[in-house]
């Protein structure tokens, strides 16, 4: 295979678990990141199915079960913080306990997905991608810092506001579909108490959780509330984010309290429930991975697994391509999207088991619950990966 270089916009799982299998492929491989430093925090999130052998295959499975969330079960409460469910079998976040998929901080698998990549590839952190212009050899990339570069591809994982998208496929209006909700996920010390426990409300349109972390040392909130109608704000303005949030949520539960420790919390993140749907994943050289190209939404439970999946199928098409873009992109697609749309449509089916939770009836929570799971494990294990020639290899060895 030629030396073919290859951007990737964007350090987060997606990015991350691209450029591990890129330069185990054998390519030549840069990440640009807007951030400074990994950025910490985050929501509980989940590896399943095929993810499961990705990371199996990164060598990171075993790091994925230490550091795993290890909760004991779940309980949901009305906004007066009656307890309408209890469960030692399955948790809201990451369902049945006995199930062989992997709940974990996110932050957590960053870590790991950075170890795994070492230092093999370079990184170009607090800078971003500014202009894209394609010819028939290259994509010449200039960014914020004035620097100018050009690559064989670009790889935009930058997310559900992905630049790369904006630069290339057009305004994020033209994709991006409401949900109806919005969610902020920040730490905070474990001021219920809990021991590896999560407990959940919805309450009319607001609704959250609290979950213990590391050990109970501390917890993740999670603090939400509907909008049919998009609201207007800038994603990058927190404090901002921070007073909208506050203006929304109301005396329900404990969430006056938890929002005490919201203003102080340095991993506070807040977004839409949204989803990314788009005909095509690539346009010229470059081409969109995990959330810029088709992000489910937390309501499906995918969003890593889709990340984790995508990035194995699209680095190895490329391969099987031997770096033509046209040839990999294309059959990038044809492998992977109905895999896409069906786990899309998971968002739709957990915003019913969510109303349930808010009707105050347990037995209506329980049932939606159950025919969710029976869903998802479905969907979750309706794609066979394919062997793209590095299957069994030790994990950290470039061809």
């Amino acid at each position: 295979m030629r030396n073919t270089s290859v951007l990737i916009s964007g350090a987060g799982i997606a990015g991350l678990a691209q450029a591990y299998w890129l330069d185990r492929h054998g390519f030549d491989v840069t990440v640009v990141e807007r951030a400074s430093v990994p950025q910490p925090g985050g929501q509980a999130i989940d590896v399943r199915g095929p993810a499961i052998t990705v990371a199996e295959h990164m060598g990171v499975l075993p790091g994925l079960r230490r550091l795993r969330t290890d909760m004991r079960g779940s309980s949901a409460v009305d906004g007066a913080g009656n307890e309408l469910f209890s469960s030692t079998e399955r948790t809201f976040s990451g369902g049945d306990l006995d199930s062989p998929d992997i709940e974990i901080l996110r932050d957590d698998l960053i870590e790991l997905l950075r170890d795994a990549v070492g230092d093999r590839v370079e990184y170009l952190f607090d800078d971003s991608i500014a202009a894209i212009v394609q010819d028939e050899e290259a994509v010449h990339v200039t960014l914020e810092s004035g620097r100018t570069r050009s690559y064989d591809l670009v790889v935009g994982a930058d997310g559900l506001h992905s630049n790369v998208r904006g630069l290339v496929f057009g305004p994020e209006q033209e994709y991006i579909r409401h949900l109806g909700t919005y969610l902020a996920v920040y730490t905070a010390p474990n001021f219920l108490g809990l021991d590896r426990w999560q407990t959940f409300c919805m309450a009319g349109n607001v609704g959250g959780g609290v979950m213990s972390a590391r050990g109970n040392a501390e917890a993740r909130v999670y603090i939400g509330f509907e909008s049919e109608e998009p609201i207007d704000y800038d994603f990058r303005d927190v404090e901002a984010q921070k007073r909208l949030l506050a203006d929304r949520v109301g005396d329900v539960w404990v969430f006056p309290t938890a929002l005490k420790y919201m203003w102080d919390a340095p991993d506070f993140h807040f977004d839409s429930m949204a989803q990314i749907r788009m005909d095509h994943w690539s346009r010229g050289r470059v081409v969109l991975l995990g959330d810029a190209g088709y992000c489910g939404s937390p309501l499906t439970g995918q969003g890593t697994s889709m990340a984790l999946i995508g990035a194995y199928v699209l680095a190895g098409e490329l391969a099987a391509a031997d770096g033509d873009h046209r040839t990999a992109f294309a059959a990038y697609e044809t492998e992977f999207r109905d895999f896409v749309v069906a786990n899309q449509s998971l968002a739709l089916e957990n915003r019913e088991h969510i109303e349930a939770q808010a009707s105050g009836d347990a037995e209506a929570t329980s049932k939606a619950y159950e025919e969710r799971l029976e869903l998802l494990n479905e969907v979750v294990n309706a794609l066979t990966l394919k062997d793209y020639g590095l299957v069994g290899e030790p994990a950290n060895v470039r061809r």
